[in-house]
Formats: structure tokens, sequence, C-alpha cells
């Protein structure tokens, strides 16, 4: 609302805004946009605030030298005023007052009206006065090769001659702020014509290589649109629009090496990785961002930080914490400086055993990747500046001379440095060895004259590449086509930065060596990486070899790597692939059958194994088999559970039905004596009808057992009990009537007493049918209401599926068992009552003798019944019947067939009469 640039009815003021609403200084522009819009439009509103001078200067359309004035205003507003102090300061060097003048000689001497058709580029380098990088001083190098290129190439920017100034930060973000604003804003120019109206001191910076400094510098650039094109800063934040609109880079922003990192570390298994990373915007930046993709499938075991100001207490320290971790995976975001030291200290302790994962910052380092380091660091892997082969470049660097220049003396320093000598008029004395400038730099082998790993100076070449097509498109725009207002196009005479910004936002161009040149929406290259890997050749000297790609736009397929060529730490075994790739893992998987566990206060990555139950397999959790499933023995996988029943194949089976049919041909062979016999005194004496009927009720006996052997069915588990309980009926039956006729008989001897007329040959056998037809109809009733059936028990073996018959009605098997029970009772108290009969024909000792093993086996039998699992309580079931069998099978007829077979000669009418004849007769008639 518009009441709210109002404070007591007076027109606020930007600090006010900014404390009120929390704005950032960026939007300071928008301010006074707004503020003009007011003005403009509304002139009678009250009380508006007078102008600054700084408005003045931006709304009026005819001051001169704008620009200049803004910076001087800028500068002002800076806590340093003498730039010579501070410079002084800065280097730790004396500049005399003779240096001075010529320094800012050399700047006036470039007169912008003077160069309507020359556009200054300028390049920010990471250098020192103290000691110059060979490795830095190439990429200078590189930027003035490429520009000379640009200037005689005929089909790029015909007539127009692009020049370059060239500033060093030391390394320090005041020096390189400080140099960025005196660039931009030409304080130091000389203007001779006041009317001059010629393109502004510079129209594009290339640089600065570090991200703090890149981030500082664009947002005041930013405030202009002067494109800033960064050939190292890599900090994912500069991909932020909003903030740093005129930025680009022909580095990949740090989001797509985390994402190169984060698909090796996955490609190999890695989950438990350590973290380490300088305490500036490129680090945190791209640790965070780390750690935010990685704890989607791992887990970080330490997180460092790199101090910028070295402290040795601070690295031991981070040292120390490798050390104790177990992680064996190691990322580091840093540059060279910065983690130079760490490794320095890494290897005086000695650490091995290690896999370290390199950012671009420090993984093509030659320096740290040096024998001296290899034992700690062999096997790196690193992620790279895709790197280019530029023609010409290497004649081009051995060509340089030195040339006594106080305006420039980068090259002086790097020949004094070089060759160990000193110029007479260098300010920078090395030793007292006069350079001749007769030395050659073809017989020098320094990161400069290498030209084999062309990373760094490659994005320098194409950023300079890039700015020149934008000003290529600039020039080729036709009028009336052109993206400005009124469709006009921008003047090549006159350009300004923030048209060149347009056209920088547009590039898109395949350069000399065959690789496409564009920037996305973010003002990012296109995210392409060598993977490389840190090996020693036969020699011992360390060489980074080039082991795979990240192309971010394979979607799918970003990385491919060569494994065959890869070196892994001697630590983790032999060199060869596949054999000893490190294991980096806080707990190893578990093994099939188990389960994980998490500990409590660490990560999820770190747990133990617990065994899975019986019945469970193991997937993320252990998990219950379904039904007729059950887990194997390693407990990985559900298999149908194991069927038991008792059956013919197996030991017990053979047994049981061995016994069972040798009973049944034993009660037949008994059978077979008796009606051979059938005439004799003892046959003829025992009943023969019954005792036949009674041999072949037991055979019955015998054979049913059978049923209960062997898969159940519907009718082997009708069969089962309904046979049992007729067999047995039927067999009690014979031995109740038999115990009956022989109390009868004896009672029949009593003088006045022929019980035997009521109950002859036709009552005995009505007897017989009568408690038969009793037990079948039971049976039948039990299997018309509710018969047994197969049944598969999986409540008593978890393992295993009983398969058994399931009696149905419980009602009616109990009653088939008790009716049996009760005819055994009735049996035996006959029995037992007649015990006490004449010894030389008592039958009823034998029946009381069978009787008693039946009842006892068969109250045995119960608890044995119930107690007994799966295929053994069928087994207790045979049991029982085979043992009552043979129990009155041996009980009753064994003493009689011994007679008979034997002892022949008491096998005589006058044996069996002797004082008991009556009786004889009356059991023999």
């Amino acid at each position: 609302m518009l009441r709210d640039l109002y404070i007591d009815n007076i027109f606020t003021s930007f600090e006010q805004l900014r404390s009120k609403f929390n704005l950032p200084a960026t939007h300071f522009f928008y301010y006074l946009q707004i503020r003009n819009f007011v003005k403009q439009k509304l002139p009678d509103f009250p009380h508006l605030a007078p102008s600054t001078m700084l408005e003045k200067i931006l709304l009026n359309s005819e001051e001169t030298n704008t620009i200049s004035a803004i910076y001087k205003i800028l500068l002002e507003s800076l806590p340093f005023k003498d730039p010579r102090r501070h410079w002084e300061e800065d280097l730790l060097i004396n500049i005399s007052e003779k240096e001075w003048k010529v320094a800012k000689q050399r700047i006036h001497s470039s007169s912008i009206c003077a160069n309507h058709f020359s556009f200054f580029v300028f390049v920010l380098f990471i250098l020192s006065f103290c000691s110059l990088d060979f490795s830095v001083f190439q990429w200078v190098q590189t930027m003035v090769f490429a520009i000379e290129q640009i200037n005689h190439d005929p089909s790029l920017l015909p007539n127009v001659t692009l020049g370059y100034r060239i500033y060093d930060n030391c390394v320090k973000l005041p020096v390189a702020l400080k140099a960025a604003s005196a660039l931009i804003g030409g304080l130091d120019d000389t203007i001779t014509d006041n009317t001059c109206k010629g393109t502004p001191p510079v129209l594009a910076i290339v640089g600065d290589p570090v991200s703090t400094h890149a981030i500082a510098i664009s947002r005041i650039l930013s405030l202009f649109r002067i494109p800033l094109v960064s050939y190292y800063a890599s900090c994912s934040c500069l991909s932020n629009k909003r903030e740093f609109p005129s930025f680009f880079r022909t580095i990949p922003s740090d989001a797509f090496q985390v994402k190169a990192m984060i698909r090796i570390i996955r490609h190999y298994g890695w989950t438990w990785v350590g973290g380490i990373a300088t305490d500036d915007d490129y680090g945190q930046y791209a640790i965070r961002n780390f750690i935010e993709d990685f704890k989607n499938f791992g887990c970080i075991s330490f997180i460092e930080t790199i101090p910028t100001v070295n402290q040795k207490a601070q690295i031991i320290q981070i040292v120390n914490t490798i050390k104790q971790s177990t992680a064996k995976v190691i990322v580091i975001f840093s540059s060279i400086a910065d983690v130079t030291a760490l490794v320095k200290e890494t290897v005086r302790q000695n650490i091995t055993g290690r896999q370290w994962i390199a950012s671009e910052g420090w993984s093509t380092s030659s320096v740290l990747a040096s024998k001296e380091n290899f034992g700690q660091f062999d096997g790196t892997i690193g992620i790279a500046i895709r790197k280019g082969n530029i023609l010409g470049l290497k004649d081009f660097l051995l060509e340089i001379r030195p040339k006594y220049d106080a305006s420039n003396n980068l090259v002086i320093q790097f020949w004094e440095r070089l060759f160990g000598c000193k110029f007479e008029n260098s300010s920078i004395l090395i030793n007292n060895v006069l350079c001749n400038e007769t030395e050659l730099i073809s017989g020098t082998f320094t990161g400069y004259t290498d030209v084999s790993e062309l990373r760094a100076a490659y994005n320098v070449y194409k950023a300079v590449y890039a700015i020149a097509h934008a000003l290529h498109s600039l020039a080729l725009c036709k009028n009336g086509q052109g993206p400005f207002g009124n469709s006009t196009c921008a003047d090549i005479a006159n350009v300004q930065p923030w048209q060149l910004f347009h056209y920088l936002k547009k590039v898109n161009f395949t350069n000399n060596l065959g690789e496409r040149v564009a920037f996305d929406e973010n003002g990012d290259a296109l995210a392409i990486y060598d993977i490389v890997n840190w090996q020693r050749k036969e020699d011992g000297i360390v060489h980074i070899k080039t082991i795979g790609l990240f192309d971010a736009a394979n979607v799918g397929n970003e990385l491919s790597l060569n494994e065959a060529d890869m070196f892994w730490n001697p630590v983790f075994g032999t060199v060869s692939f596949y054999e000893f790739v490190p294991e980096s893992v806080c707990s190893k998987s578990c093994q099939p059958g188990s389960r994980k566990a998490n500990r409590k206060g660490e990560p999820i990555c770190c747990f133990d194994c617990i065994p899975c139950a019986e019945g469970e397999i193991n997937s993320i959790e252990c998990l219950k088999c379904l039904g007729d499933f059950w887990s194997n023995r390693g407990r990985s996988q559900c298999v149908l559970k194991e069927i038991e029943y008792l059956s013919y194949d197996d030991a017990m089976g053979i047994t049981l039905s061995t016994v069972s049919a040798f009973g049944a041909c034993l009660s037949l062979g008994v059978l077979a004596v008796f009606i051979y016999y059938r005439n004799t005194p003892v046959v003829k004496a025992n009943n023969s009808e019954l005792s036949f009927l009674l041999l072949v009720s037991l055979t019955f006996c015998f054979l049913c057992a059978l049923c209960f052997i062997g898969q159940p069915s519907h009718l082997t588990c009708m069969l089962r009990h309904v046979v049992f309980g007729i067999s047995f009926v039927l067999c009690i039956s014979c031995i109740l009537v038999k115990t009956i006729v022989v109390i009868m008989a004896f009672k029949s001897t009593l003088p006045g007493t022929n019980l035997m007329k009521w109950f002859g040959v036709a009552q005995q056998r009505g007897t017989v049918v009568f408690f038969t037809l009793i037990q079948s109809i039971i049976c039948i009733i039990w299997l018309s209401t509710n018969p047994p059936g197969p049944l598969k028990n999986t409540k008593y073996q978890n393992g295993k599926i009983i398969f058994e018959c399931n009696i149905g009605s419980v009602t009616g098997f109990s009653s088939v068992l008790g009716y049996i029970g009760l005819l055994a009772c009735i049996c035996f108290l006959s029995a037992f009552l007649a015990r006490k009969l004449p010894d030389n024909f008592n039958e009823a000792k034998f029946i009381t003798f069978s009787m008693l093993i039946f009842c006892a086996v068969w109250i045995t039998f119960i608890p044995a019944y119930v107690s007994s699992p799966g295929k053994y309580t069928v087994a207790v079931e045979v049991f029982a019947i085979l043992a009552s069998s043979y129990g009155i099978l041996f009980a009753i007829f064994a003493p009689k067939c011994y007679i008979i077979l034997f002892k022949p000669e008491k096998n005589t009418k006058k044996a069996l009469m002797g004082r008991d004849r009556c009786v004889a007769d009356i059991l023999a008639g």
C-alpha cells in the first residue's frame, strides 16, 4: 500500500523502510524507481522528502559520467579512503611515490573517448605479489590469447577490437570490491571531452574465481546489470537470479557437482560418509546440498569445517575426527589453498584406509597429488572441470618475453620467479642473480607450460568467447527487429552493459573445439564434469587420470565410468577392480533371516541384526509367512510347509503295517488250525462257532489298523473309525458271549437248574448280532450327521502341516469308544467272577487276562494319544489297536493252540472231562 511509504505524512527514507520491513540492500534502486513514479504521477502528494544527490544523478539524463559519480559516492561510504595505504597494508609492501604515479598513469592512459571502438573486458584473478602461482598466470595468458584470437578473427566482431584490464585481488575480499568499484566507475579515467558519450569503462567482467568474492561483487554489479562471467565460482547460491541477475559462469554449479558425487557414492553402495567443507560460501553451500541429497539413502558420520585462517589446533581436531570415525569414504569441498594444511596433517599422522572424494576445487592439483601424499591419498576420486585442448595456446605461452613496465609487472614477476633471477629495475628481490632475458620457458615444466590439463584455463577461454559472441549478436541486430523499446537495437559504438547482458543470456554457440557453450535460465554452464582418479605410474610419478564423465543432460545415464582403469587404495586390497572396492557402511546389511534393529541415539544406518522368529522371513522387517508356508532354515524365503502323516514309506509306518499284517495272518492261521481240528475235544469244548467268529473279528481288528496308515482321505477317515468300532464290538461281543456261556454251563451242573436251554446257540448268535448292531447304528448316525474327514492341522507344529482325520462329531467318536469300553468292562467283570471255576477247564481265567490287557492298553492310550504330536498321535492309536488285538489273540488262543499242536495227548475227551464232565459235555454239545 502507498500509505506504507509514509511515516508521519512524510515519504520515508530507504533505511527506515529497510528497518521496518527487513528489506535487502538490493531493493534500494526499486525504492528510487517508486519514489520517482510518485513524484511524476502525484506531484501534489504531500511532504515528499528532498531528492538525494544519488537520486539526482540517476534521474537526470543530462548528467555526464553517471556511473563514475555513483561509485564515487559508494566509495566515500566505504571504510577506506586512501587506496595507496590500504594496498600497502593488504599486500605487505611499500609502494614508492614514483611507483604509485606510474600505476595511476597506466590507468589514466586508457581514455574512454579515445577508444570508441574498443571494449574493455575486466578479468579478476587470484594472484599474489608475494607468491605468483604459475597455473593462475596461465589463466591470465589464456584470456589474452582468447582476446587476440577474437581480434584476429574476421568472422567474429569485425571492425571491433576487444581490450582488457587485469586486476589482482590478492585473495582478499576488500581488495576485490575496491578493484571492481574502481573499474566499473572509471574513477581513475581522465575525461578530456565533457560531451564524450562512448561506451562505459567496462562492459563485462570475467571473474572472480572465488565464490565469496563473486557473491559480493555480483551484488554491486547486478544493480546496473553489468555481466559478471566467472570461470571458477561454483557456489550453488549464485544460481539465484533474484539475488544475482547478471551473474554467469562457465563452470557448472556445485548443485551438479554434488549430484555427480552422489551418483558415484550410490554406484558403489557407500552409505556411511564423512563430510568436510571450507568455512566459506563455496564449502558451506556445497556441503549443505550434499547432506540434503545424501540423506535420502545414506547417513553422515561427521561434518567438519576447515577454517579459512589456518588454525593448527582445529586442523588436528578434524584429523582426529577422521581417525575415530568408522566411515571409510570422506568428501571434501575445498580449494587447494584451504585443504593443503589438512592434507599435510593427514600425511603426518599417516592416516590410511580412506577413500577421498575431492571437489573440483582440489581434485586436479598436481601439488597435492604428489609422491609424498600418495600413501594416504592414493586412489582419490575427484570431480574435475571438463578439460579442453586449446590449439595454439602452448606456442603462445612459450612466446612470452619480459618487458619492464611499471604499470604491468606480472610478466616480470613471473619471469623472476620461474628462473630464480631478478631484473635491475625490479622492486621485488629474489636473489642476486640478474635475469638476462635469454632464458627459455620451453626448458621448464611448470603449471604454466603444462597444457595437458586445461580446465580452469579452458573455462576462461569459453568465458571470453561467450562475451564476444554476445557482442557479435548485438552488432548483427537490424533496426526494427531489436529486442529493446520500439524494436530498437543497441548502438555498437555506445553499447551499455545492460544491453550486453540481454544478449549474453541468449548465448548459444559451438566453439572451435566442438563443444556447445550456452547458459541456462540461471546463468549456469552446461553441467559436464570429468571424473578423475589419482594413480601412480611405474616411475612413481602421480598421474591424475580421467576415468569417467558426468553429463547432466544425459538423463538416466548421467554417470559413465571406465571402471577397468580405476585404481583403489592398496589398503583395501589389490589394484584390480571389483575385487577390493572399499566398503563404507556403519552396519553391514543383515543376513537373510534377520532384521534391522536401530541403535538408540545413532543414525538409521547404524543398526544391529536380530534373527527373525520361526515362520518369518526378512525383507525390510521380518514378515510372517502365510498359512501353508513356513520360513526355510535360513529364513530367507517362505516355502511350503512339510506335510506330515503316518505314511507307508517311513519306518514307523512300515513297522506298524508289518505288525498289523502279521497279526491278521496269525489270526487266520489260528482260524485254520481251529477249522482243521474242529472235531477235537479242545475246539469243541471252546464253543467252536464263537471261536471262529472271534478269530474273524480279530482279523478285522488287525486289518483296520491299516486304515490309519497312509494319506488321509474322506473314505479312509470314515472307514478307519467305523471298521475299528464294529470290529472291536464284534470281538468283545464274542468274548462276552463266551464268558456268559462258561458261567451258565457251570451253573447248569447244579441240581434243579437248566439255564443253557435259555441261552442256546441261537441266543448266542443273536446276542453277538445285537451288540454289534448297536455299534453299527451309532456309526451310521455319526457318519450321517458329522462324519470324519481329512484335516490339515497347523496348530501343534508351526513348521509342519499335520495331515490327519478330523473326527467330526466328538459325541459320535465318544459313543463308539464308550460303547466298546462298556462291553469290555462287562466282559472283564463277568470273566473275573468266573475266575474260580475248576482248573481243568477254566476259559474264564484266560478271558479275564485278555480283558485285563485290553483295558490296560486303552486306559494308557488316552494320555498317550493326547500328548503325542503329529503322526505319532495316529501311531499311538494304531499301537493300541494292535496291542489289544494281540493281547486277546494270545491270551485266549495261545493255550489252546499249544495243546492242539504240541500236547495232542491232552486233546482228548477224557483229559478234558476229569471232574467236570458235565461242563465239558455242555460246552461241547
